[in-house]
C-alpha cells in the first residue's frame, strides 16, 4: 500500500505537507485565470530550482536525488538499468487507466510540437491541456477520477491539426485507432456526457461501477457476471466478456517457448530486457529477485509473483531498490487489479535511522494494539524499514507520486516473510521547499493552532507517515477463513486500509513511546498533527468536482476518519464564526480515544472480512460532500495559491563514457522541464 498524498501506489500526507509546512519560501500568487500556465522561473533554493510552474492549481516541481554521486559505480549501473526498466513500463499504466490515453497522447503530443505556429489562445489551450495530460497520466484527474475538458471549438481543434500533420506528425487512423478520426478524437476529449469517470464506486440509485468506470480494466463487464467467477489473475489481467464468456486477458511477454505471449507483452519484454542488464550489478539477493520479476513478467502467473515478492522482501540491505509491477489496486473500482508502476531508488541512510527505530519496536505495538486479541500477530516477522531517495517514478507512482510505501500487499507473504516500509525522504522534502505555510492561516481556529501547526505539523506528518507505513500497514492479522480481505470487502476495502493504516499512526502519535524512541518532542507537537488532520478533512474538498462525491481511497479514509470523531465524541467539534466552518481539536486525549474506538471496529471488519460493516462506515462517514461547506472551501482557497495537485519532474541518469567507449561513472541530471522530459520519454523529442 502507499501513501498518495498530497497528500497517492501511505506516510504523511503530502496534502497536509502542502498545507502545514515551516519555514519553506512562500507560494507563488495564483494564475489570474483559472488553468492558465505560469513559468516560476523564480522558486529556487540557492542555484537549485524546484518549483517550475504552474498549470491552474496543479504544481510542477522538480524532483532531486542528492547523493547519488556518492554511490559506488557498480549501484550507479544497477541504478540506471533499473530506470531504463521503469520508464519502459508507463504507457502500460496510461493504457490502463483509458483504453484511449495513448492515441490521445499522440495527437496532444503533436499539437504541443507545433504550438508556436498555432494562434495565442489556441496554443495556450494545448499547453494547459497537454501538461494537465502529462501531470496526470492521461485526460483524467488523478485524484477527483473525473474527466478534464479540452477548451477548443472544432474548428479550433481541427485548424490546429492541420497545422500539426502539415509539419509531418501523422495523424491518420494508424496513429489514432482504436479511435476512428479526429472528430471522435475531439468529441472524447470535449463531451461532458462520455467517459466521465476513470474509477467511480458509486453504488447509489443502482450505479454499476464495472459499468460507470471507463478505465481499461474491464471490457464489457458488468458486475452481475462476476458471480461465481473465479479469477486466477485477478491482480495482473484484464478482464473482458467475450461471446457471453468472461476471459483474463494475462499480462505477460512470454517465455519464447511454452507460455505464449499476452497482454503488454512489447513493453514487458523491453522491461525484462533491461532487467536482464542490470543484473551483472546486482548484489545476488537483488539478482535473486530480479530474476523471479523476470520470469514472472513471462508467464503471469501469481505464483511466480510470490516468489519474487518473498526474494525481494528478504532482500534488505541492498542500497539500490525498487519497484516495479502490477502493484496497488486503487484504479479498480474491485480493489483487485494492480496498475503498473516503477520506482528506483536508493537508501538514505541518515534518514532511515528514525524510520528503522519504528521497525524495531513493531512487535512491542503490536501486542498493545487498541483491538480485539485474535487481530493481533503473535510474532511479527522481517518488517525492514528505511528513507529512500528516488531517482526515477514512473506509471502510478509518477509524476505525481506517494510519500511512503509498506510492500508488499500480499498478506501471507508479509506474515511469512515480513514487509519493506519506506519513506520517500527526497519527496517529502520537494514538498516542504515548495509549499509554503498553506492554508494554515485560513482553516486554524486560533492563532495558537496557527503557530502550532508553523512549529510542529511538518516534522509530526513525517512521524505519522511512518507510523502508518511501518506500524499501520504491517500490523494486525484476519481470521483464519478470510483468506483474502481485499476479496470480501470489495468497493471498501482500499478506503478501510488506507483508514486502519493512518488510525494506528494518529493512536501511537500520542504515546509516550514515541516521545522514548526520541520521534515526538512534546504534547504540543501531537496537538498540532490531531488539528492538521482534522483541518485536512476541509482542506482536501477543493479536490473534489463541484456536485461530486469522493471516490479516491485516501481522501476517502480522512474524511472517514474525522466525521466519525466528529459524530462520536471523539474529540473534534464544528466551530462556525463569520461565515467560516472550522474543524477544532477539543482534546488530544479524546482524540486519542476517539481513534483507538474507530480502530479497533475497522481491525474487526478486515479481520471477519465485514462487508456490510465496511460499506455502512465508508458510505456513512467517507464518501458525502455537503454541498454549502463544498462551495465555502473553495471560496476561501480561491486566494491563496495553493496548488490542488504536484507533478514531478524526475532526475534523469546519463552514462559518461572513457577511452575505449568503458563507462566510467553515471551522473544525474535535472531536466526542470516537464515537457522536455515527457517528450523524450514519449520518443517525440
Amino acid at each position: 500500500m502507499n501513501l498518495k498524498n498530497f497528500p497517492p501506489r501511505t506516510a504523511a500526507s503530502l496534502y497536509c505537507l502542502w498545507l502545514a509546512a515551516c519555514g519553506a519560501a512562500p507560494s507563488p500568487a495564483a494564475p489570474e485565470a483559472e488553468g492558465a500556465v505560469v513559468t516560476l522561473d523564480d522558486v529556487t533554493i540557492g542555484e537549485r530550482r524546484h518549483e517550475l510552474e504552474r498549470i491552474g492549481h496543479t504544481a510542477v516541481v522538480q524532483l532531486h536525488a542528492d547523493g547519488f554521486a556518492a554511490l559506488s559505480l557498480r549501484d550507479k549501473l544497477l541504478a540506471y538499468h533499473l530506470v531504463q526498466a521503469a520508464t519502459a513500463g508507463r504507457d502500460i499504466y496510461l493504457d490502463q487507466r483509458f483504453a484511449y490515453n495513448l492515441p490521445l497522447r499522440w495527437v496532444l503530443e503533436s499539437l504541443y510540437l507545433v504550438k508556436d505556429q498555432l494562434e495565442p489562445a489556441v496554443a495556450a489551450e494545448v499547453e494547459r491541456y497537454t501538461k494537465l495530460f502529462w501531470v496526470h497520466s492521461g485526460i483524467h484527474d488523478y485524484h477527483s477520477t473525473q474527466k478534464q475538458l479540452l477548451g477548443l471549438t472544432w474548428e479550433q481543434f481541427a485548424a490546429a491539426c492541420a497545422k500539426a500533420e502539415a509539419a509531418g506528425h501523422r495523424l491518420s487512423l494508424r496513429e489514432l485507432a482504436p479511435l476512428h478520426d479526429l472528430r471522435e478524437v475531439f468529441a472524447v476529449l470535449t463531451d461532458p456526457a462520455t467517459f466521465r469517470s476513470v474509477t467511480d464506486k458509486s453504488t447509489e440509485d443502482g450505479n454499476d461501477p464495472l459499468r460507470a468506470s471507463c478505465n481499461n480494466l474491464y471490457v464489457g463487464v458488468a458486475s452481475a457476471d462476476l458471480a461465481g467467477f473465479v479469477e486466477r489473475h485477478g491482480l495482473n489481467s484484464r478482464l473482458v466478456k467475450q461471446d457471453g464468456k468472461l476471459v483474463e486477458q494475462v499480462y505477460r511477454c512470454g517465455d519464447g517457448r511454452v507460455v505464449p505471449p499476452g497482454r503488454y507483452a512489447e513493453p514487458l519484454a523491453k522491461i525484462n530486457e533491461h532487467l536482464r542488464a542490470a543484473l551483472p550489478y546486482a548484489p545476488l539477493p537483488t539478482q535473486e529477485a530480479l530474476r523471479r520479476l523476470i520470469r514472472y513478467h513471462q508467464t503471469g502467473d501469481l505464483r511466480d509473483w510470490r516468489e519474487f515478492n518473498i526474494a525481494w522482501v528478504q532482500d534488505r540491505d541492498s542500497v539500490v531498490d525498487f519497484t516495479l509491477g502490477f502493484v496497488e489496486v486503487y484504479l479498480d473500482p474491485r480493489g483487485i487489479k494492480g496498475s503498473w508502476e516503477g520506482i528506483v531508488s536508493y537508501r538514505d541512510a541518515e534518514k532511515t535511522r528514525s524510520i528503522a527505530a519504528l521497525a524495531a519496536e513493531a512487535g512491542w505495538f503490536e501486542a498493545r494494539m487498541p483491538w480485539d486479541e485474535r487481530w493481533k500477530k503473535p510474532n511479527v516477522v522481517g518488517i525492514a524499514a528505511r528513507a529512500i531517495e528516488v531517482v526515477t517514478e514512473t506509471g502510478d507512482s509518477g509524476p505525481i507520486t506517494p510519500v511512503g510505501i509498506n510492500l508488499p500487499n500480499e498478506a501471507d507473504v508479509r506474515q511469512q516473510y515480513g514487509s519493506k516500509s519506506v519513506n520517500l525522504a527526497n519527496v517529502v522534502a520537494a514538498y516542504n521547499h515548495t509549499s509554503g505555510v498553506g492554508s494554515v492561516g485560513e482553516f486554524a481556529a486560533s492563532a495558537a493552532e496557527a503557530e502550532r501547526a508553523r512549529r510542529h505539523a511538518a516534522a509530526m506528518d513525517d512521524v505519522h507517515t511512518n507510523l502508518h507505513e511501518v506500524v499501520g500497514h504491517a500490523s494486525g492479522q484476519v481470521a483464519p477463513e478470510i483468506e483474502n480481505p481485499a476479496q470480501r470487502l470489495g468497493l471498501y476495502y482500499s478506503t478501510l486500509e488506507e483508514a486502519r493504516a493512518d488510525l494506528v499512526g494518529l493512536y501511537w502519535l500520542a504515546d509516550a513511546k514515541l516521545r522514548e524512541l526520541g520521534l515526538v518532542p512534546d504534547a504540543d507537537a501531537v496537538l498540532a498533527k490531531y488539528e492538521s488532520y482534522a483541518r485536512n478533512a476541509l482542506v482536501q474538498l477543493r479536490r473534489v468536482p463541484k456536485g461530486g462525491r469522493l471516490e479516491e481511497d485516501h481522501m476517502r479514509n480522512r474524511q472517514l476518519v474525522v466525521h466519525w470523531l466528529l459524530a462520536n465524541d471523539g474529540g473534534v467539534q464544528v466551530e462556525r464564526r463569520e461565515g467560516k466552518t472550522y474543524y477544532v481539536v477539543t482534546s488530544a486525549e479524546a482524540f486519542r480515544a476517539g481513534c483507538g474506538r474507530l480502530l479497533a471496529e475497522v481491525m474487526r471488519i478486515k479481520a471477519e472480512g465485514d462487508f456490510a460493516g465496511g460499506k455502512a462506515l465508508v458510505e456513512t462517514y467517507g464518501t458525502k460532500v455537503d454541498p454549502q461547506l463544498h462551495q465555502e472551501v473553495l471560496q476561501r482557497l480561491e486566494g491563496l495559491g495553493l496548488p490542488s495537485v504536484t507533478g514531478f519532474v524526475q532526475p534523469e541518469l546519463r552514462l559518461v563514457r572513457g577511452a575505449g567507449g568503458k563507462v566510467v561513472d553515471v551522473v544525474v541530471e535535472y531536466p526542470n522541464d516537464l515537457a522536455a522530459q515527457m517528450l523524450r520519454w514519449s520518443g517525440r523529442r
